[in-house]
This record gives structure tokens, sequence and C-alpha cells, in this order.
């Protein structure tokens, strides 16, 4: 699609106002955050390994992460997105909103020190390492149409029904599967304001770590990305790896990158009954 100059304008103009609510929303600069991860750093330490799973090309798996357990994706042939959906375990009507991550962060880049904030506007998962910085919050998940249509009839399971199973498994339903985010889906805006697919920036042995910042259900699909412009069907596994993380230190960057963050784990502590500093009241 070419934009008339008219469209063109507008997208300026929001531009401009988008960039006035945001110096006037934060209280202070955020603090800048570091490159990606090296590949081969963050080592996890063999004992604090809960539990190792493979996810078969075009499945999904659920699980349950206790507050501070770490689960970190690894796209093992380069090939893969992965797509997250999670929820409060104690109360699933709050949820992963990936239009407030993106919105209250003031940022659609998800990376290390980045947050993936619930509905109610607490931190869910924290971003404590990451190689690739190269994830979807916007455009989501496939759907029983979308494969349709890139890869004609046969069967090509899809990310929205796989979240439908998922979370049944869960012991939720259709009602509670929402828009999701893709992990190692290098899905860039071009200047025209058009999606486009950064494939170069997806490599083999990519890992992002997510911390549970609350008791959470988890729901994951290995599931092609609708702009993924492969044409057969991936059939590669992906690997996941639950471990027990340090506790955060008093400057942990998910924590403290943002005046919008800082309020998103102040809302963690009144909600579960600690102060700020994470001292049971």
């Amino acid at each position: 699609m070419i934009l008339t100059e008219e469209q063109k304008a507008e997208i300026a103009a929001h531009t401009r106002r988008y960039n006035e609510l945001k110096s006037a929303g934060q209280e202070h600069a955020p603090r800048a955050l570091p490159a990606p991860t090296a590949r081969d750093a963050a080592p996890i330490a063999a004992d604090a390994i809960i539990h190792r799973e493979v996810i078969p090309a075009g499945w999904y798996w659920t699980t349950r992460l206790n507050r501070g357990d770490t689960l970190r994706i690894v796209n093992t042939s380069g090939t893969s997105t992965v797509s997250l959906l999670a929820w409060n375990s104690a109360d699933a009507t709050e949820r992963l909103n990936h239009a407030d991550t993106i919105k209250v962060q003031w940022a659609a880049r998800l990376q290390k020190g980045r947050v993936l904030l619930s509905d109610m506007g607490r931190a869910l998962l924290g971003i404590t390492e990451d190689s690739s910085a190269a994830h979807d919050a916007v455009v989501g998940g496939s759907t029983a149409a979308t494969n349709l249509a890139k890869y004609g009839e046969g069967n090509h399971r899809n990310t929205r029904d796989n979240f439908i199973l998922a979370a049944a498994k869960l012991g939720l339903d259709r009602r509670d599967v929402h828009p999701c985010v893709c992990f190692f889906a290098p899905v860039a805006i071009d200047a025209d304001g058009k999606f486009v697919w950064s494939g170069a920036r997806r490599q083999k042995g990519d890992f992002v770590d997510l911390r549970a910042e609350m008791d959470l259900l988890i729901a994951l699909s290995n599931c092609p990305h609708p702009l993924d412009p492969a044409q057969g069907y991936p059939r590669a596994s992906v690997e996941v790896v639950r471990y027990r993380a340090t506790k955060p230190a008093a400057d942990d960057l998910c924590r403290t990158a943002t005046a919008e963050a800082i309020r998103a784990y102040e809302n963690n502590a009144l909600y579960l009954g600690e102060t700020s500093e994470g001292a049971v009241r």
C-alpha cells in the first residue's frame, strides 16, 4: 500500500503527539537498555534447572511458573517463532496485556530490561536476558485462516488453535485466549508504516529469559509467524528450560528501567502484601 501525502501527514502528527505524551508521562529519563546478550553468555547452573522441555514444530506447551522462576526459550534452529500467553495463577482474569506492555513502557520493542504487563497494571514477566531483541508485540500469532492463505490445504497447526487447547489444559476456555506476544519474530515497520520481516535478526541459538514476577500459568506455541516469508511450514523444535533465578538486586534493570516499570512493581508489591523492596509486611 502506498500512503498518500495526507496519510503521511497524519502519521507524522500522531508521532509528534505520541512523543509529547511520552515526554510528559515520564518523571525521569529511562535507563539505557543494554545490547543483546551474547549467545554464549549467561549459562544456567546445572543445580538451578527445574525442568527441560522440547516443543516440536507446530505444538504447544503449558506450565506453571512460581514467582522468581525463570523460563529460558531457545531458538535452537534459528527458524522458529514462539508465541506466549500468561495468566495470574491465583486469578486467571488477570492476564498478559500486549497493548499495555507497549503503551505503558512507550516502546513496542521487547528486549532485555522490558517487562510484560498485565491488564491490572502489574508486572507478569521480566525479560532478564535476551540475545535477539527481535520480537513481535503487535502482529500476533497465526490462525487457521493465515495458514490456509499461506500454505494451502494440509495439517498446518496454528497459534490460535494451540492456545485454545492450552487454555483447556490449564482449566481455562476459549474466552481466556487473548492477544499474544511472539518471540523470535523480527517484525519491523518501514518508512511507509508497513510491517516488514527482518529475517537476518533471527539467528540459530538465540534465547530469551523470562522471570516470573508472580505465580503464573504459561502457554507457549511453536508455530510460524504470519509474516514469516518461508514458503514451507517450519519443522524445527524449540527448547525451554525452567530454572531458579537469583533474587533480584535493588538496581534490577527490569524493576528500575522506567518510571512506568517502577509503578508496575509497586502495584505487584501492594497486591502481594509486600513493601516495594520485597519485604513482607
